[in-house]
């Protein structure tokens, strides 16, 4: 069976499923239901325009999984986790673990059960590994080791739920990416973060995909496709807002609006009763405006549908005032396989015999002046300005595998200088181990090494002042320089004296310069204008600029 679809005249091509738009008028059960059922038939779909993340089952889920991790002893939480697709309990096997249990919390029984075998077994099994790791990962890692790691959290609750659990899946990861970048990251603080508000996601309607568009019609404004289909036009406007409890009432054309409580019909008396009026005339005014938005979104076709109310159409809804319009135009009933009767407009008497409009002549434009003269100076660099990218002009090739090793080790030594010097002496090696394990170096040696090029930093004497109580550990700084610049950066560490600030820069690379000739112009730039910066922050004090390369250890100061 060919199951290709009409060619569009507008676009000369089957049509598919990108040149489908069905609007709504608000983000109801409907939309939802929409999305659900388009899945359901394999059929592409983008999903609604606008996501409330907190609502789909699915982010419960995954908010239950680190829920369990920051307190295990919430016997809800865990229930929930529990009969959940990440774990896949019944009710009945739930009732097994609760019952008779007396005041132990669920973990505590489950734990004192969890030698069993069977389901009780498996399921402390898998939670017990969920809260070994909750302590050590970013919330990002945390829900990705769920989602894509053995517990195959992605499969077992699209299983359950559908196509439809993708997009709130991949969503919520991405909340946990940004908050980590703007707070600390932990999954305490994450769940905080994202209880305190409702997490909406937009997406950009007018991005290209070769999918269904589900969207309100408010936000269709601008866009067009092919195919456009009005998808609750039975909707009674009499139903927007109007009936509403609470109302806001000004008693002062200056003053902010009071929320009363909307009277009876049987007891209103002015001003109630004006205000409620002209309420109603706004809304309606509205309704009227989102049918207009609504019917000119169709390049090509324009399909209006709803389902039929239980007291009937109401005389002001969508579907009866384009029906009696569609029959002023001539427009003849015809059968539908699965929705009985409608009405069948067309131009010309085919939806293929759309006119198309007459080329019109164009003159040619103008040669723009400037397309002829050399291209202006180019200004100072943006404001602010990092110190790290001041000599960052050229393009570079993206990095090899070794590379790639090297500022990794880069990065591990930065974060041993900073967490290992409040730790005691006799105890940094064998921390600086066991950080360096928890974070991904499995190679024994290569912590050794790692660990072993930090701590000859740190317990040298000759750098004891940098780890001192008088220094910074990454210190952000910004400065208005007398030339208009603003430089911005963070240092790697800053010692802070009556008389003289120090500044120094860690560089991890195995190329050791013999002596300050030899350092490379990015660095040096890189380290004056941190100087320039904090002479105007530190006026009247000395200001030196050191580079300590770690892989001597050798710390060079640079000429003031």
């Amino acid at each position: 069976m060919d199951r290709r679809g009409p060619v569009l005249a507008t676009t000369g091509r089957p049509l598919n499923p990108g040149d489908i738009l069905i609007l709504v008028r608000s983000r109801t059960e409907l939309a939802s239901l929409i999305v659900a059922r388009l899945y359901g038939q394999q059929v592409p779909v983008a999903g609604i325009d606008r996501l409330h993340l907190a609502k789909p089952l699915a982010v419960k889920d995954l908010l239950s999984a680190i829920g369990f991790a920051v307190q295990p002893h919430d016997d809800l939480n865990l229930a929930g986790l529990l009969v959940s697709p990440l774990v896949g309990w019944d009710q009945d096997q739930l009732f097994a673990l609760a019952y008779d249990r007396g005041k132990t919390s669920l973990w505590k029984e489950l734990q004192r059960r969890r030698d069993e075998v069977g389901f009780i077994g498996a399921a402390h099994a898998l939670l017990d590994g969920l809260l070994a790791m909750a302590d050590y990962v970013t919330p990002a890692r945390y829900l990705e080791t769920i989602l894509s790691g053995p517990i195959g959290g992605r499969h077992k609750l699209m299983a359950r739920l559908g196509e439809a659990a993708r997009d709130p899946i991949e969503e919520l990861v991405s909340s946990a990416l940004e908050f980590e970048r703007q707070e600390t990251p932990s999954l305490d603080r994450f769940l905080a973060w994202f209880a305190s508000g409702d997490v909406e996601v937009k997406r950009d309607p007018s991005a290209p995909s070769n999918a269904v568009r589900v969207m309100t019609v408010h936000g269709a404004k601008g866009l067009e496709a092919p195919v456009v289909i009005l998808a609750d036009a039975t909707h009674d406007p009499g139903k927007v807002g109007g009936n509403s409890s609470v109302m806001e009432l000004k008693f002062d054309d200056d003053a902010r609006p009071v929320p009363m409580v909307r009277p009876r019909a049987d007891e209103r008396v002015e001003p109630f009763t004006t205000l409620i009026a002209d309420q109603k005339a706004r809304d309606l005014e509205e309704h009227w405006r989102l049918l207009y938005v609504g019917l000119t979104r169709a390049a090509e076709r324009l399909v209006i549908a709803g389902a039929m109310p239980s007291r009937g159409l109401a005389d002001n809804s969508w579907h009866r005032m384009t029906h009696e319009a569609m029959v002023a135009l001539g427009a003849l009933p015809y059968l539908t396989p699965l929705w009985g009767e409608g009405l069948l407009w067309t131009r010309g008497g085919s939806v293929s015999e759309r006119p198309r409009r007459p080329k019109s002549e164009l003159s040619e434009p103008a040669r723009p002046g400037w397309l002829d003269r050399p291209a202006p100076v180019e200004e100072s660099p943006p404001r602010p300005l990092a110190p790290s990218a001041l000599q960052d002009n050229e393009g570079s090739p993206p990095p090899s595998p070794e590379q790639r090793q090297a500022a990794r080790r880069g990065t591990l030594l930065h974060s041993l200088f900073d967490r290992l010097p409040g730790v005691a002496q006799p105890d940094r090696r064998t921390c600086a181990l066991a950080w360096l394990e928890r974070s991904g170096v499995a190679d024994p040696t290569e912590r050794e090494e790692i660990a072993g090029a930090a701590l000859r930093v740190i317990d040298d004497p000759a750098y004891s002042d940098l780890f001192g109580e008088h220094s910074l550990s990454e210190a952000p700084i910004a400065a208005t320089l007398p030339d208009g610049r603003v430089i911005a950066g963070t240092i790697d560490r800053l010692c802070i004296g009556e008389e003289k600030v120090r500044v120094i820069d860690f560089k991890t690379g195995r190329s050791v310069p013999e002596s300050a000739a030899g350092i490379p112009p990015s660095h040096r730039a890189q380290m004056e204008a941190y100087a320039a910066a904090l002479r105007v922050i530190f006026p009247g004090r000395d200001v030196e600029a050191a580079l300590l390369y770690t892989h001597g250890p050798r710390a060079i100061t640079l000429d003031s």
